[in-house]
């Protein structure tokens, strides 16, 4: 496979992933254009899993940018959350999507990093754990236990707001 063919099959696995760490558009094209001459430039005649390997990559990209960001080499800006187009969907449902990724958008922004890793890898670019423990450089059981406390931590965050709806379900 060619440098070409992989940047397109990748291209948006590596932009998303690294989207849903940073938050940040500018950030993340950054991120991905770095990645990628990582990925032409290195040796690949080893490597077995490109997708992991590449989201390795990606990953030590945005912890490095989070670790400076974190001793104030940059500032935190505001959240978005690109969303893929959906043309063939109702008017209604799309914004039932956008709203609904918004606000799990939110909800991943208030995880700790490590944590906020581990799900984006799990439920955004649907990663299994043996391979977030690749993309990530820790054992399985650790992206086991972070995963089971990053979903643990957004069932408590959602708890408030479920029993705010049954409520008021139940007063109309």
């Amino acid at each position: 496979m060619n440098d070409r063919e992989i940047f397109e099959m990748y291209k948006e696995h590596v932009y998303y992933f690294c989207y849903y760490l940073m938050k940040n558009e500018a950030d993340a094209e950054d991120i991905c254009q770095e990645v990628f001459v990582k990925v032409i430039m290195a040796d690949r005649t080893k490597v077995r899993n490109l997708k992991s390997w590449i989201l390795r990559i990606a990953s030590n990209e945005c912890n490095s940018i989070l670790r400076r960001r974190k001793t104030g080499w940059m500032k935190e800006v505001r959240h978005y959350l690109l969303s893929k187009t959906q043309d063939y969907n109702p008017v209604e449902e799309c914004l039932n999507q956008r709203e609904t990724k918004d606000e799990l958008q939110g909800l991943y922004s208030e995880l700790p990093d490590k944590i906020r890793m581990v799900v984006v890898l799990r439920f955004i670019n649907e990663l299994t754990v043996p391979e977030i423990s690749k993309v990530m450089n820790i054992p399985v059981g650790t992206a086991k236990s972070r995963l089971s406390k990053g979903l643990k931590l957004l069932n408590k965050m959602v708890e408030p707001q479920l029993k705010e709806m049954r409520s008021n379900e139940s007063f109309y």
